[in-house]
């Protein structure tokens, strides 16, 4: 086998690994959190290191379960407040209650489609 060919896939080996790994993390940052938030806020920071080397995306299912700026764990009414907007562009707001930091999401998409129908 050509050698571009075995390295090709060794990366997408590495990544799937990567993968499976921040969702682990995630997983036990999630188990963890109501005993140890100090602990669960380590799982994100590995799982983030974790993804910064592989080069790879976290999965949207935790993107916004972490602070983007002091990176701790955050589950609503514990250490997030989460509402829902509808002026202007209808959007989620994520208030992380250690830093203060204010995420928006929009959800156009997902009334759009829910429009739509079954």
């Amino acid at each position: 086998m050509p050698k571009k060919f075995l390295r090709r896939k060794e990366q997408r080996e590495k990544k799937k690994i990567a993968l499976e790994r921040i969702d682990i993390l995630f997983t036990l940052a999630e188990r963890v959190f109501p005993y140890d938030k100090e602990l669960a806020n380590r799982y994100v920071e590995i799982a983030l290191a974790v993804q910064r080397k592989a080069k790879v995306r976290i999965p949207r299912k935790w993107k916004r379960r972490y602070c983007k700026k002091c990176h701790s764990f955050l589950v609503p009414g514990a250490n997030a407040r989460v509402r829902l907007r509808e002026k202007r562009m209808p959007h989620v707001v994520i208030k992380c209650l250690e830093c203060g930091h204010i995420m928006r999401y929009p959800y156009l998409r997902e009334k759009k489609e829910r429009r739509r129908g079954p």
